[in-house]
C-alpha cells in the first residue's frame, strides 16, 4: 500500500486524492473473444501486483467474493473486479462465441497502445486467404495474414471484423466474422483547468493547474502540458510541470483560459474546458517624484533621473513629468509597472526650476509634489586682455589686466600670473570679470594668463604676450673725417649711438631735409652711415632714432681750404656729441647769443684746421636747469688729449670776398687742471690767432652760401664770432 501511495505521488500529472486507484483487470489467454466451450481466466490485480485477500467479482449484476484474485469463466458477459485496496475495475467484455470464424484483439489496450488482431477460424487449418477490415474497408498490407497489428488505437468505437476462404471436401466458400468493438481504456482523462483565483487583482501574480491522472497501469507514461488564453499560447509552451506561474495579471490578461495534456510521444492529446478569468484594476495612488543626484542640486553637464512612483495602482500606468512654466510634457511612458524613469542627459542652465510628475492607469491623474532643481554652471575659460595706455607698451605705463568668464556660477575667484608667478586675485561675487593693475617694467615683459575658480574646477585661459619697451636713450652722433684737412671726396662717416633701449634700434640721418639712409641695430648699439663729401654738403646734419624724437641738428661748414684750386675747400669737421636731453637746446642758443654779442664787439676769426671733436662752450651764467641731465649718459675726452689739439674754424663774414681762419687754444687754470667737464669751462682761458686774408671769388662765395641754403645774416657787418667747440663735450 505504501509503494503504491509513493508511485502515485512521483507519477507527471497525478495529483493525490482521496479516491483510490483503480484495480486492473487481466485475461489469460489476452483476448476478449474465443470459441464457446473454451475457458477464460481473468486476474484482478492492483499497482502491478496481486491483490492479498478477498477480492470482490463482478458479472452483469450479478457479485461475489472469493478469498483470491484469479476466476475462470465460460459465459460472456461484462466483467469487474475490486480488491481491498483498489477501486472498482473498468468493465471487460468476454465473449464466447459459436461462429466457425472470430476476430480476436488482444487486451488490455489503452489509448496510444498498439493492438494485435487475430483472425481464427475453428478448424483454422481450412482458413485460407484471410483479410482484415475496419469499418468496412479493407486494411492495407492485411491480405492473406494470421493477424495484424494496429498502431496508437483511440477510444472511436470503430468496428473491425475479417474473412477467410474455407475449403471442405474440395467445396470453397468465403466465411465472415463478427463485428469486433476493440476496448480501448483510457490512458487519463480530459484534464480540468484551475486558478488560484478567477478574479485577481491586477498586478499580482496566478498559477494555472492542468489537473489530469493517468492509468495506474501505465505508470511508465510521461505526459506533458501546455497553457492557452483565448488562441495564444502562454508561457513557453509545452511543459512536463502541470502548472503555470503567471508572475502578475493585468487587465489585458482577462480571457478565456484552457490548458491541454498529452504524452511525449505525441499519441494521446485531450484538452480541458475553457475557464473565465478576469482581471480586476486598482486606481493609483501616493504620487511621489524623487530626483538623482538626491536633494535636486546638480552642475552643468551632468545627467539627471527624474523617477516618478506609485504606493499602490495596477494595470498599465501612465507617467508623465513636467516642469514649471511649459506646456508641454517633458516625457511620458506607459508601463506595468509603479515606478517610471525619465532620464535628462547633460542639463542646461535652463533646466533649472521646480518639477513634477503625474501617473494615470485611467481613472484619472494623480500629481506629485513639487521639487526644485538648481543648475550651478562651470565657469567657461576666461579672457584675459591686456589694456596699456599706448599700443606697444613702455617702461612705466599701467598695465590693466582683466579676466572674465563668459559663464559661470559666482561667486568667481580669478587669479592672475605673469611667468607662472601668481600677482594677485580678484573676485568677482555677482559673476563678470575682475581687474589688476601693474606698474610695468622691463622684467615685465613675457606671457600672462589668469585662472577663473568658482568651486566646480579651475579654468584657465590663453597666454597673453606682452613686450615692454625700453625707450632709446638719446642718441649721440659724431662726424668724423678721414683726416685733419677733409677735402671733396673724403669720406665722411656718421656715427649715432643710443646706450639704452630696447632692440632692435633704427637709426635715421639727414642732411638738411634731405634723408641720408637709415641704419638698422638688432641689438642695442651704434649705427653708421657713410658718405662721400662734395662741396654741396655743408650744412646741418641730424639723427633720428625710430620711436624717439629727431635729434638737434650739428653744423658742418665746407669752405676753400688755402692753397687749394677752386675744386677743393676746407672742410670743418666737427665731431659732435649730440645733447642727451632738451637742455642741450638751451645750451646752443646761450653760445649762439655770445657768438653775436662777440662779433658785435669786432673780434676777428682766424683761419684754421678741422677737428675731431667739437660742441658749444658754456657761459657761465647759464642756469642749472640749462645743463645737461646727470642721468644721461656721457663721454668726454681725457684732459690731456684736449690740451694737445687746437681748435679750428672757418669763418666767412657774410658774403664778403674774405676768409678767415681762426685758431683757438684752450689754457687752464690751476682749479681745473685736472679735469676738464663741460660744466668747469667757465674757467678756461682763450687764445686766438688770426690768419691771413684769402680772397674769393664772388661767385664761388654765392655758390657755397647757395648751397648750404643760408642768407647772409648782416651785410654790413665784416666778421662773425664763432663760439668755440669744446673737447669736453658727450660723444
Amino acid at each position: 500500500m505504501l509503494l503504491w501511495l509513493l508511485l502515485l505521488i512521483l507519477t507527471p500529472g497525478r495529483e493525490q486524492s482521496r479516491v483510490a486507484p483503480k484495480a486492473e483487470l487481466l485475461l489469460e489467454p489476452p483476448w476478449s473473444t474465443t470459441f464457446k466451450g473454451e475457458k477464460v481466466t481473468l486476474i484482478c490485480r492492483e499497482s502491478h501486483s496481486l491483490a492479498p485477500g478477498n477480492t470482490l467479482w463482478y458479472h452483469g449484476k450479478k457479485s461475489w467474493r472469493v478469498g483470491h484474485n484469479k476466476i475462470q469463466i465460460t459465459e460472456s458477459g461484462n466483467y469487474k473486479c475490486k480488491t481491498g485496496g483498489s477501486s472498482l475495475s473498468d468493465a471487460v467484455h468476454v465473449e464466447f462465441s459459436s461462429d466457425w470464424l472470430i476476430l480476436q484483439a488482444s487486451h488490455p489496450v489503452f489509448e496510444g497502445d498498439n493492438v494485435t488482431l487475430r483472425c481464427q477460424g475453428k478448424d483454422d487449418i481450412y482458413a485460407k486467404n484471410k483479410v482484415y477490415y475496419k469499418d468496412g474497408k479493407r486494411l492495407p498490407n492485411s491480405y492473406n495474414s494470421d493477424s495484424i497489428k494496429l498502431n496508437s488505437v483511440s477510444r472511436d468505437n470503430s468496428k473491425y471484423h475479417c474473412t477467410a476462404e474455407m475449403t471442405i471436401f474440395l467445396i470453397k466458400y468465403e466465411e465472415t466474422s463478427n463485428y469486433l468493438n476493440i476496448q480501448v481504456q483510457e490512458l487519463f482523462p480530459h484534464p480540468v483547468l484551475r486558478a488560484s483565483s478567477s478574479t485577481p487583482i491586477e498586478g499580482s501574480a496566478m498559477t494555472l493547474t492542468c489537473e489530469t491522472q493517468l492509468s495506474p497501469q501505465k505508470p511508465n507514461v510521461q505526459l506533458q502540458f501546455s497553457f492557452f488564453r483565448d488562441s495564444q499560447t502562454l508561457g513557453s509552451g509545452w511543459s512536463r510541470s502541470p502548472k503555470l506561474q503567471i508572475p502578475a495579471m493585468w487587465t489585458g490578461d482577462s480571457g478565456s483560459y484552457w490548458c491541454e495534456a498529452e504524452t511525449v510521444t505525441h499519441s494521446v492529446k485531450k484538452r480541458s474546458l475553457r475557464s473565465q478569468i478576469h482581471v480586476q484594476r486598482v486606481p493609483v495612488s501616493n504620487v511621489n517624484l524623487e530626483i538623482q543626484p538626491t536633494g535636486g542640486q546638480l552642475i552643468e553637464g551632468e545627467n539627471m533621473v527624474l523617477i516618478c512612483s506609485v504606493a499602490q495602482g495596477s494595470g498599465n500606468v501612465t507617467f508623465s513629468w513636467h516642469r514649471e512654466g511649459t506646456v508641454r510634457s517633458l516625457g511620458r511612458k506607459t508601463q506595468r509597472s509603479l515606478l517610471a524613469e525619465l532620464q535628462v542627459p547633460t542639463v542646461k542652465e535652463r533646466d533649472a526650476g521646480r518639477y513634477y510628475c503625474a501617473a494615470d492607469n485611467f481613472h484619472g491623474p494623480i500629481l506629485s509634489t513639487w521639487i526644485r532643481v538648481t543648475v550651478r554652471i562651470p565657469v567657461s575659460r576666461p579672457v584675459l586682455t591686456l589694456r596699456t595706455p599706448r599700443p606697444q607698451a613702455v617702461v612705466g605705463d599701467l598695465l590693466t589686466l582683466h579676466c572674465e568668464a563668459q559663464r559661470g556660477s559666482p561667486p568667481i575667484l580669478y587669479q592672475f600670473y605673469h611667468k607662472d608667478v601668481t600677482l594677485g586675485n580678484s573676485s568677482a561675487p555677482s559673476g563678470g570679470g575682475a581687474f589688476f593693475n601693474l606698474s610695468l617694467t622691463a622684467e615685465h615683459s613675457g606671457n600672462y594668463f589668469c585662472d577663473a575658480d568658482n568651486g566646480l574646477g579651475a579654468q584657465h585661459s590663453h597666454r597673453v604676450s606682452l613686450s615692454v619697451t625700453v625707450p632709446a636713450s638719446r642718441p649721440v652722433l659724431i662726424l668724423r673725417a678721414p683726416g685733419a684737412q677733409a677735402a671733396v671726396e673724403d669720406l665722411l662717416e656718421l656715427h649715432c649711438e643710443a646706450l639704452a633701449g630696447s632692440s632692435p634700434i633704427l637709426y635715421w640721418f639727414h642732411h638738411e631735409i634731405v634723408t641720408l639712409g637709415s641704419s638698422f641695430a638688432p641689438s642695442v648699439g651704434d649705427a653708421s652711415s657713410n658718405l662721400s663729401l662734395t662741396t654741396e654738403h655743408s650744412g646741418n646734419y641730424s639723427y633720428e632714432v625710430l620711436g624717439a624724437q629727431r635729434g638737434e641738428a650739428v653744423t658742418l661748414n665746407v669752405t676753400w681750404a688755402r692753397g687749394t684750386s677752386g675744386n677743393r675747400a676746407g672742410l670743418t669737421a666737427a665731431a659732435v656729441t649730440l645733447p642727451l636731453s632738451i637742455l642741450g637746446i638751451a645750451a646752443a642758443a646761450a653760445l649762439l647769443h655770445r657768438a653775436r654779442t662777440r662779433r658785435k664787439a669786432g673780434g676777428l676769426s682766424a683761419p684754421g684746421t678741422p677737428s675731431y671733436s667739437s660742441s658749444t662752450c658754456q657761459e657761465p651764467a647759464l642756469s642749472k636747469s640749462s645743463r645737461i641731465d646727470p642721468q644721461e649718459p656721457t663721454y668726454s675726452e681725457p684732459l690731456a688729449l684736449m690740451e694737445l689739439e687746437p681748435m679750428y674754424s672757418n669763418v666767412n663774414p657774410g658774403d664778403s670776398n674774405q676768409v678767415y681762419s681762426q685758431i683757438w687754444s684752450i689754457q687752464h687754470t690751476k682749479e681745473n687742471s685736472a679735469n676738464c667737464p663741460r660744466m668747469h669751462q667757465k674757467d678756461e682761458e682763450l687764445t686766438v690767432l688770426y690768419s691771413e686774408l684769402k680772397k674769393i671769388h664772388l661767385d664761388d662765395s654765392a655758390r657755397q652760401a647757395s648751397n648750404r641754403g643760408r642768407v647772409p645774416e648782416d651785410d654790413e657787418e665784416n666778421y662773425e664770432n664763432v663760439p668755440c667747440v669744446s673737447l669736453a663735450s658727450d660723444h
